[in-house]
């Protein structure tokens, strides 16, 4: 009980004698609080050589404790440089302390400084002066009252920006926690520094390192301030879980000399992607790894703006795993050795990159090779690939921004070594030395912009320096199959650069191609449905410039809407975004058809030449195929025959293949045998002259004429349907149909009569040669809104082709020779206009 009583009584004085220090502490900072403020403005005076705004300064005690402090409090520096008004550093506060017991003596040093909230803003000038060196040596010991004996300097929450001009080197960090401690031993600064803190950037020349990264140091090195030398003991700085253990001197005189070493603990891919720039690290910097990844490298020599020091890294796995978080794929076992240098001359002429002896597993299944890649300037590239794949998991590993999805199983081989910019000037130099092969098996390929996966890919394909041949290379995309054999000239090149050509000379086979699909894929849409009114104009056609083709093509069947074709065979040429043939032919309809032209897409309009010959088609299949040509005046169901036609057209298309019919040029020549017109409108309109069942099947056995095409009209020359019908011995038709399906006809109708006086009710009747007579008329309006009238115009053409041959009549009877008699008869029309 008694020990109780004294272990109480021990505490109640213990307490008491804290608040009477404490109390005591604070009167005696009552006391000289304006002193201390006024001996430290005096001491900052004589060492600080720049203006400084202090919105407020006062002592406290509880806020360092134990330490007392000087609060200074919206601190402004103004930077070291001469004129400028710009701030150094900005800082919501600054605290200068000393110990408690230096109230007693009256001695005050200032032995730590901490800055909080703000930013600090060092720079060199490109005159190579600098903007920090505000503080200055001043003999204080005269007075020995205030005095800055630094230990310790601390930031929290603090912006740091350094930026080098004349080296064009910056560092941008956000110092979070960071301490440095400091003692000084003659012409030695002795200092520890750790803390944490965010790098945003790290830039020098145009390379950027370190970007947002979180970084940990704990470091000790050592100051010589005569030897302008900085001895890093071994220190370390931990990125993420790898820690990187530097050590070594750096030279701070005019030039910056560097002689370090680093050897990396716990690294993995992330961590060594995080120590190169963006433009390489951002590409891969989603992957992750496991197992043994090792990491280290010596640095060496002068760093300035004009000469870069000595760096030799070597790293490599044992073992290792390589995978990405988002994907299924993953590479292990991976065993490899690198290397990275800048060479002798420390530049990017004799930088090296090598990685040797790489093998590992991908699914199982096993790969190897080697890069060597020196002279960043002007790069030389050696490399090999031994490879099982199967492509799935190659694009679960590594994704391609073309290719959706794929699968099937390839095996490849290669090599290659040369110069890259001789290559990519002159693929085909001697001095490039590229093989290999590879054997695809069962590979389907689904593109982005393709709706149709490509599919059954089987064949080997065989690389020959920058040539590829192709012999019994299989596929299918939909419903099309295809067989090819031969070579893709300049493939390798148009693989690895943009720009570069790629030169198809092949044999293509197929026993069925889709059009629709394949036009519907280069659109990136769904194939649409056959015959389709305007679905042609969702189609898409597009010639890539940097492709020439020189096939040969064999077809079975072809199919493109409505339209379907046998046997086809001919050769295709494209050249400079210049489709042509010089003749293709195939089977349709019936009969055959042969082509040959352009397309020449060089122009936002797609211009197609072609010269087509059609040889016995029946012609309502022809009109069914195309549709009834957008028109439903006169259609498949109205015709029968066999149709041989030349067609010489000029026609424009967009790249959705919809035509510009403005634009169109066309010369028709054709054929039609055996013919049938079948219910056809405009005949019904003649029912009042002609029995209706003669004209609802009119019979012809042959029909020529030239049609034209221009400026959406249709012209028609005059033209003479001979007919087996009872009263029409034949017909004779010419005119114009527009494309807006305006038509504007001239018809005569002959007629058979063995009552003239019933016939001349019917209007305008003139006798042929034969001696029947003739009804002139005409057909005008649009497709279901026409009217059939008397021709006034070719009557007066009659009449006066009759007095003329009437003159010449006369005139051969006052010359005594006996003409044949011809009778004409007219009837002026009651009515301008049929009606019925």
């Amino acid at each position: 009980m008694g020990s109780k009583k004294k272990l109480v009584k021990y505490f109640f004085f213990a307490v008491a004698g804290i608040f009477l220090i404490m109390a005591l502490a604070g009167g005696l900072l009552y006391v000289y609080q304006d002193k201390i403020i006024g001996l430290f403005v005096a001491e900052a005076n004589q060492h600080i050589k720049t203006k400084v705004a202090v919105e407020k300064i006062e002592v406290t005690w509880w806020e360092q404790f134990p330490e007392v402090a000087i609060r200074l409090q919206n601190v402004e520096v103004t930077e070291a440089v001469p004129g400028s008004k710009a701030p150094l550093a900005k800082l919501k506060k600054v605290y200068a302390t000393f110990h408690p017991w230096d109230l007693w003596r009256s001695t005050y040093r200032i032995r730590e400084i901490h800055l909080e909230d703000g930013e600090v803003q060092a720079r060199v000038l490109p005159n190579g002066k600098v903007n920090y060196r505000f503080y200055q040596s001043a003999d204080t010991i005269q007075n020995e009252t205030m005095g800055f004996d630094l230990q310790h300097i601390s930031l929290k929450n603090v912006h740091v920006v350094y930026q080098d001009a004349p080296r064009r080197q910056k560092y941008d960090v956000q110092a979070h926690e960071f301490t440095a401690a400091l003692e000084m031993e003659g012409q030695v600064l002795q200092l520890k520094a750790n803390g944490n803190t965010h790098i945003k950037t790290i830039r020098i020349g145009e390379n950027e390192f370190l970007r947002e990264k979180a970084i940990t140091v704990a470091s000790k090195l050592s100051i010589h301030t005569g030897q302008h030398l900085i001895a890093l003991q071994p220190s370390e700085v931990q990125i993420g879980k790898a820690v990187y253990q530097l050590g070594g001197e750096i030279g701070y005189t005019n030039k910056m000399q560097l002689d370090l070493t680093v050897n990396g603990k716990n690294t993995d891919v992330q961590s060594i992607l995080a120590l190169l720039p963006p433009r390489y690290s951002d590409r891969l910097g989603q992957y992750r790894s496991n197992g043994d990844i090792y990491f280290k490298g010596k640095v060496k020599g002068e760093m300035s703006s004009s000469k870069n020091p000595f760096l030799d890294v070597e790293f490599g796995a044992r073992g290792a795993s390589l995978y990405h978080p988002d994907y299924k794929g993953k590479v292990e076992k991976v065993t490899l050795v690198g290397r990275f240098t800048n060479g002798a001359q420390r530049n990017s002429q004799t930088s090296l990159l090598e990685l040797r002896n790489i093998k590992g597993t991908l699914h199982g299944k096993p790969f190897n090779g080697e890069v060597v890649y020196k002279n960043f300037s002007n790069p030389n590239l050696q490399l090999q690939l031994n490879a099982q794949v199967d492509l799935a998991h190659v694009l679960g590993l590594f994704p391609s921004k073309d290719l959706k999805k794929g699968s099937g199983q390839a095996q490849v081989r290669f090599a290659f070594s040369g110069n890259l910019h001789t290559f990519k000037t002159n693929p085909n130099s001697p001095a490039i030395q590229a093989h290999g092969d590879a054997t695809l098996r069962q590979v389907s390929l689904l593109f982005r912009q393709h709706p149709m996966t490509f599919t059954g890919l089987n064949g080997t394909l065989l690389l020959n320096k920058n040539n590829v041949s192709v012999s019994n290379f299989k596929g299918q995309m939909g419903d099309t199959d295809i067989l090819v054999s031969g070579q893709f000239k300049n493939a390798l090149a148009w693989i690895l650069f943009r720009g570069q050509k790629l030169r198809i000379e092949a044999d293509v086979s197929s026993r069925f191609l889709n059009i629709d699909q394949v036009l519907a894929a280069s659109s990136g849409k769904a194939a649409r449905t056959p015959g389709k009114k305007g679905s042609a104009g969702s189609y898409a056609f597009n010639m890539p410039a940097q492709l020439e083709l020189e096939l040969n093509t064999s077809l079975n069947r072809l199919k493109f809407r409505r339209f379907k074709g046998r046997q086809l065979h001919g050769r295709i040429q494209l050249k400079d975004k210049v489709l042509s043939t010089s003749g293709m032919a195939l089977q349709a309809a019936g009969g055959s058809f042969r082509i040959r032209g352009s397309m020449d897409a060089r122009r936002p309009l797609i211009k197609v030449t072609s010269i087509a010959n059609l040889d016995n088609i029946n012609v309502d299949s022809l009109f069914y195929v195309f549709e009834d040509f957008g028109q439903t005046f006169i259609m498949q169901r109205h015709l029968r025959g066999e149709l041989t036609a030349q067609i010489n057209s000029d026609t424009y298309l967009d790249h959705n293949l919809s035509p510009r019919t403005d634009l169109v040029r066309a010369e028709i020549k054709t054929i039609l045998r055996n013919g049938q017109l079948l219910d056809f409108a405009p005949m019904q309109k003649l029912s009042l002259f002609v029995k209706r069942n003669e004209l609802s099947n009119l019979r012809f056995s042959e029909i020529r004429n030239n049609f034209y095409i221009r400026n959406r009209i249709v012209y028609i020359p005059e033209m003479e349907i001979r007919s087996s019908a009872t009263r029409l011995s034949s017909i004779t038709v010419s005119g114009t149909h527009t494309f807006d399906q305006v038509m504007d006809y001239h018809v005569r109708l002959p007629l058979k009569s063995q009552r003239p006086d019933k016939d001349a009710r019917f209007g305008v009747i003139a006798t042929s040669s034969t001696g029947n007579p003739n009804l002139f008329l005409t057909i005008k309006g649009k497709e279901g809104n026409f009217k059939v009238a008397y021709d006034q115009q070719r009557v007066r053409q009659k009449v006066a082709a009759d007095l003329r041959r009437e003159k010449k009549v006369i005139k051969e009877i006052f010359q005594g020779k006996s003409p044949e008699k011809k009778e004409a008869k007219t009837v002026k029309p009651s009515t301008v206009f049929f009606d019925f």
